[in-house]
């Protein structure tokens, strides 16, 4: 039962919580230190609401308008406020009250208004990867159909091998984004190459080695979240012992980087080929496994392991 509580807690809106807290510190605050002007806390409640639903710079005009209300209720009737009542120290007191108060609303509007504009960043970072990645990805529907379904598959392996190594679900979502778009920068390779049924010449070799670059290109221009995969699509070709596209190696390549580049070589020795079969799961995990401390990242390899022995590394039906 205990478990469940603490479950729905914690599925609580965090912003609304911040909310009702400060609301009730601003309670307990007035109630001990001034009872009678418990009143002002009710004029806590709009700037709350302004900066939760409309931003920062409405907030703190509510709070700026609540302010002022404040000084012409206690001013018109200063018995509202209990202001009128005893020596002029007294009444001085009152005032400073009020002055404390204003202070702490503006800040309250302005931290409030910033929860609002970050949550409406990130909704908008959101759209514009979104929005990006599906016309990025109608894209492969419509020229390289081969292209697409790997990615996704291996958009599914990597996702599964990052869970077990223990990433964040953020990293686990950005490697399955890279993966998605990792050979984005084939659709600018040739496709009489891409297809070739014959081993590819040096020539051929260096000019399929570009769509790591080309793919890139085309992200570039995309905003939002979608910009911290690049470094990922980039590194993704780069080998554990530095033989890679590139010369990094080791903790050099991101960690995404390397978990999808074991994804990438499984599906491709599963995966039917235009110069040869299809491997079997099994054939296929012992030549990574044999990679591991060269091609591979080792920890990474065990992850793999792990996913693979626990048959996880299912992929289900590619959606088009």
């Amino acid at each position: 039962m205990k478990k469940k509580w603490l479950a729905r807690l914690g599925n609580v809106n965090r912003e609304l919580l911040l909310i009702f807290t400060i609301i009730l510190i601003a309670g307990f605050i007035n109630f001990f230190l001034e009872g009678q002007r418990l009143v002002l806390t009710l004029y806590n409640l709009p700037t709350l609401f302004a900066g939760y639903y409309f931003g920062r710079r409405r907030a703190v005009q509510a709070a700026l308008a609540s302010i002022l209300i404040v000084c012409w209720l206690n001013l018109a009737n200063p018995a509202a406020l209990a202001t009128a009542q005893g020596p002029r120290w007294h009444q001085l007191m009152a005032w400073s009250d009020i002055a404390i108060w204003s202070g702490l609303l503006l800040i309250t509007a302005y931290v409030t208004g910033t929860l609002y504009s970050l949550k409406e960043q990130r909704l908008r970072d959101l759209r514009e990867a979104y929005n990006g990645v599906l016309e990025i990805l109608s894209q492969f529907i419509a020229h390289d159909q081969y292209t697409q379904h790997h990615s996704y598959r291996v958009s599914v392996y990597a996702a599964q091998i990052a869970r077990h190594m223990g990433l964040a679900e953020e990293r686990v979502e950005d490697v399955r984004v890279a993966a998605l778009l990792h050979d984005i920068g084939k659709l600018d390779v040739s496709r009489n190459l891409l297809y070739k049924a014959a081993r590819l010449t040096d020539e051929e070799i260096e000019e399929m080695k570009t769509h790591v670059q080309k793919g890139i290109a085309r992200l570039s221009p995309v905003g939002g979240s979608l910009r911290r995969v690049l470094p990922i699509i980039l590194a993704h070709h780069d080998k554990f012992d530095g033989t890679g596209y590139r010369p990094s190696r080791g903790a050099e390549i991101p960690l995404e980087a390397r978990i999808i580049s074991v994804a990438d070589v499984y599906d491709s020795l599963v995966s039917d080929r235009p110069y040869r079969k299809a491997m079997s799961p099994f054939e296929a995990r012992d030549i990574i496994v044999k990679g591991s401390g060269n091609d591979f990242d080792p920890g990474v390899v065990a992850a793999f392991e792990l996913a693979f022995r626990t048959q996880i590394l299912e992929v289900p039906e590619v959606p088009v």
